[in-house]
């Protein structure tokens, strides 16, 4: 019997969404994506102690914000061993409303690559959504950097990052779901609220068919999923970055995956061109209360997990 994942894989390009290398061969995806909160995961775990400590012993006289470059290019290297596509790696959240600052992070990320034999077009660059974050994309993209855009919420936000140019942006499903059925509270019915119906899974359809109605080539990969129910539904979508344990339920499930998403139904989909100059789309983001919040509590979630990193390298660095 046929897998659900190797059926996904039929419609869709499969991403790793993890930082724990070790468990890629198994599921066979085409590239990978990492956060900081992924990293700091996989550091606490025995087999990758090595790792950590190997990057702090060789850059122990560099700022703890280098030795973190330096580990994030580790992990993005032993990634690229084991897959045959691209690794994300991300620019630091703190950096999230400095265009300046971001773009001279991406570019020293590419060049620590480049020093590990590892060309630009192999990885992706991945910048919060803000408006901030996505002129940067517009500026790396100009020079062949290609960028991620992560943190995305909203079609405000997939809109104006289509229109900078981003190589591809990862709206975040599930966290779209908890903020939804955190609001709806009781009143939340997973049988009515859930599957097709899903507000993540509604968000990343609605995303979809305005790109490929209005002819944008930036790619879609839904992302941060709840339920491997919700990852059926986009079935067709560009490309889907999925946990390790999605991917094991989906490697041990035989049900049958049908294509949900296509360019060509997409076509006929009633949808307005959205503004994407500065001032539409910081009001349109904050006039998604959802947007703003997840988007808010994602930048404040992967900088504290940036400082938890820092203190784990000064501890070890300190003995």
């Amino acid at each position: 019997m046929t897998t659900a994942l190797d059926q996904l894989k039929q419609y869709t390009t499969v991403v790793a969404d993890t930082g724990d290398f070790q468990q890629l061969a198994q599921y066979k995806p085409q590239d990978a994506t990492t956060n900081p909160s992924l990293i700091l995961k996989a550091v606490q775990k025995a087999e990758y102690r090595p790792l950590l400590e190997k990057t702090v012993r060789d850059h122990g006289g560099e700022s703890v914000e280098s030795i973190i470059d330096h580990l994030l290019i580790a992990f993005g290297t032993e990634i690229l061993k084991i897959i045959p596509g691209r690794v994300s790696t991300e620019v630091d959240a703190r950096l999230s409303f400095d265009t300046k600052r971001s773009i001279e992070k991406a570019h020293h990320i590419i060049e620590l690559y480049k020093a590990a034999g590892i060309g630009r077009e192999r990885v992706l660059i991945k910048l919060a959504s803000t408006w901030e974050g996505i002129r940067a994309a517009e500026s790396l993209q100009k020079e062949g950097i290609h960028c991620n855009m992560t943190l995305l919420f909203s079609l405000a936000q997939a809109a104006a990052c289509a229109e900078a140019g981003a190589q591809l942006i990862s709206p975040f499903v599930g966290r779209i779901y908890d903020w939804y059925k955190k609001a709806a509270g009781p009143n939340w019915d997973e049988a009515k609220d859930g599957g097709a119906n899903d507000p993540g899974v509604q968000s990343v359809r609605g995303i979809y068919a305005y790109y490929k109605k209005f002819g944008y080539k930036t790619e879609v990969m839904g992302a941060s999923f709840r339920t491997t129910s919700q990852i059926v539904e986009l079935a067709g979508c560009d490309l889907l970055t999925i946990s390790p344990d999605l991917l094991q339920k989906l490697q041990d499930s035989s049900e049958k995956v049908e294509r949900k998403l296509s360019p060509e139904a997409s076509k006929d989909t009633q949808i307005e061109r959205v503004p994407v100059d500065e001032s539409s789309f910081r009001f349109l983001v904050n006039d998604d209360a959802m947007a703003t919040e997840k988007l808010a509590e994602g930048i404040r979630a992967f900088a504290a997990d940036a400082v938890k990193l820092e203190k784990l390298i000064e501890e070890l660095r300190a003995h």
